[in-house]
């Protein structure tokens, strides 16, 4: 979806970490033998989206010794077969030459977390915001938009300098972002509760009314979204279903 594939980010020092493990390309294991020869002593997974977590396997078999951990994912962290130690909120890991602050961020994934470096006022964003495109909400498998809303205002509040995404460039001006992203999500969220109104009640339909001359492609994404925001407004109480059609709730 992105284009460019994701980044991963290695610190070194006296507490060598890797956030993010990648998919056990080859060239990625090699870049990070190459930054530090005996691997990372700890892979943080920011959540578990096959890009940022199926390359534990390929690293642990090059460097049996490496911890793993991330925030649970009951069900699917069995898909990545490494002893994962539990990821808490707030936690503090050591990183490097300091330390980091894990921030639960759902909404993405459930178990999604950013990692903060409050010395600096960096935070490492995973697929909390990128600068070229909008966040996938994949409402049918695990995502929820009332709740990446609520981590996007979480991150806010921290008031970090800089962003490093797990995708895109750095993001240099996080406020101005991420209030770009709230604006375009109350944006969307109008124009479903607008069809919504006008008697629109199927997902297809609502996609061919706000996504206009949208590639064939990306259909499946724009179907995410707004089944994304239909659950949080049926959340609310603003909306309802019967079978596979969505209205306005009306009391």
């Amino acid at each position: 979806m992105t284009g460019s594939g994701n980044w991963t980010y290695f610190l070194p020092g006296r507490h060598p970490v890797l956030i993010d493990a990648g998919t056990g390309e080859a060239a990625h294991l090699e870049a990070i033998a190459d930054a530090r020869l005996e691997g990372p002593a700890h892979v943080v997974v920011t959540h578990g989206h096959g890009d940022h977590a199926s390359g534990v396997s390929a690293i642990r078999g090059r460097w049996p010794e490496t911890r793993f951990s991330k925030y649970p994912w009951p069900g699917r962290d069995v898909r990545y077969p490494v002893p994962w130690q539990p990821l808490a909120d707030g936690a503090v890991i050591p990183a490097g030459g300091g330390e980091l602050t894990a921030i639960h961020t759902p909404g993405h994934a459930p178990d999604h977390v950013a990692l903060f470096d409050e010395r600096s006022r960096t935070l490492f964003s995973g697929d909390l915001v990128t600068l070229t495109t909008t966040v996938v909400i994949l409402a049918s498998h695990g995502g929820s938009l009332a709740q990446y809303l609520d981590s996007l205002r979480r991150v806010l509040a921290l008031s970090p300098v800089r962003l490093l995404p797990a995708h895109g460039a750095p993001i240099e001006d996080p406020t101005a972002v991420i209030q770009k992203y709230l604006d375009h999500r109350a944006e969307r969220e109008a124009q479903v509760v607008a069809g919504l109104r006008s008697g629109i009640g199927s997902i297809d339909a609502l996609v061919a009314e706000i996504y206009r001359g949208l590639q064939p492609a990306l259909v499946p994404m724009a179907r995410e979204s707004v089944l994304a925001h239909l659950i949080k407004l049926e959340q609310e109480g603003r909306a309802r279903r019967e079978g596979e059609e969505w209205m306005e709730y009306s009391s």
